[in-house]
């Protein structure tokens, strides 16, 4: 572990560490909730099918300023291990390959929309496969030259937790992708996918803010 992170020297830069993992927290937890209400209130947008269709709405600089502003958080993050910059730097290209390549329109796409739309689509599988690595098994990792405190085992309940939660999400989007076209069409009158979608970016968004420290703080 780092100098700075154990906070041995270099107070300023542990200060700046926490305030990265909360920004990319906050982030996280607010983009459903602003392109949902933010777009229901200021431009009459009724909710969407998905997180990534509001990029079709008056909704898309939210959408994609919070995904690059997040993308570029993961991309600067230094972790314990090269193995954690490795990851966040990944998640952070799969972030921007989300934000700018747009999910293809629900009625009549062209074959180049398609494709740009199945580009997204795997963008944004990998980007979520990334942020459920860091929950489960980055973030719960711990210096074996320190104790692992009550309040750390509370921290990795709460990663294991979020990252679970990704990776049900994912699961349920495939398995709702492989529906009959009738049944998901009658399913996409309760949005399951925005919801869906919701759900994992708010718990990566808490699963960050736990690990900057916001809740359980040793």
């Amino acid at each position: 572990m780092k100098k700075e992170e154990r906070g041995d020297t270099g107070r300023p830069l542990v200060i700046s560490y926490l305030t990265l993992r909360k920004a990319i927290g906050v982030l996280g937890i607010a983009l459903p909730f602003a392109l949902a209400f933010g777009g229901l209130w200021l431009h009459g947008v009724e909710l969407q099918n998905s997180v990534s269709s509001y990029y079709r709405t008056e909704m898309r600089d939210v959408f994609v300023g919070t995904l690059c502003a997040i993308a570029v958080f993961l991309m600067a993050y230094n972790g314990y291990d090269p193995i954690d910059n490795v990851i966040g730097k990944l998640a952070g290209l799969f972030a921007i390959g989300t934000a700018l390549l747009p999910v293809a329109p629900d009625r009549d796409p062209s074959p180049h929309e398609v494709l740009i739309g199945n580009i997204h689509l795997f963008s944004a599988a990998l980007f979520f496969l990334t942020l459920a690595i860091f929950s489960l098994f980055l973030f719960t990792q711990t210096d074996p030259k320190k104790k692992k405190t009550q309040k750390k085992q509370q921290r990795n309940a709460v990663y294991i937790a979020c990252g679970c939660l990704i990776l049900v999400g994912l699961v349920l989007i495939a398995v709702i992708g492989l529906l009959p076209d009738g049944t998901l069409t009658e399913l996409k009158r309760g949005h399951p996918i925005f919801w869906l979608e919701s759900m994992m970016v708010v718990a990566f968004g808490f699963s960050w803010l736990t690990k900057g420290e916001a809740i359980l703080q040793d």
